[in-house]
């Protein structure tokens, strides 16, 4: 391999560096992925309880990654904005409340396909 193939592997393994540091960042420090890593743990422990089917898993799964990746995507706007202006801005203040807008809007959904799947199982329960 010459040395720009090699240098273009050094690139993209680094890049998977770059990415785990911004996970554990956000993790660390943003409470609201902390909410979502709770609360994937307890839909997570659920669906081994309830032995939930291969397709329910695929679709859990799509959801919680869709959930932490929608509210990283949030965060990195959040710290885009502050990092342009310190200042109330109105335009700033719309983009910070649209990204969480999508969060809550992507945190319903996936509320509500979450109990279609759970709630027959929970009826069988009682």
């Amino acid at each position: 391999m010459d040395l720009n193939g090699k240098s273009k592997w050094i690139r993209f393994i680094k890049s998977f560096s770059f990415a785990l540091q911004g996970l554990r960042e956000a993790f660390f420090s943003e409470r609201n992925l902390q909410v979502h890593l709770l609360c994937s743990i307890i839909v997570v422990i659920c669906g081994f309880l309830f032995q939930i089917t291969r397709v329910e898993w695929m679709v859990i799964l799509l959801l919680i990654g869709g959930m932490f990746s929608i509210e990283l995507m949030n965060t990195a706007v959040e710290k885009v904005v502050d990092l342009v202006t310190s200042e109330f801005h109105p335009l700033a203040k719309k983009a910070k409340d649209i990204a969480a807008g999508s969060v809550l809007i992507y945190a319903i959904i996936s509320v509500m396909i979450g109990l279609i799947i759970f709630l027959p199982y929970l009826k069988r329960l009682i």
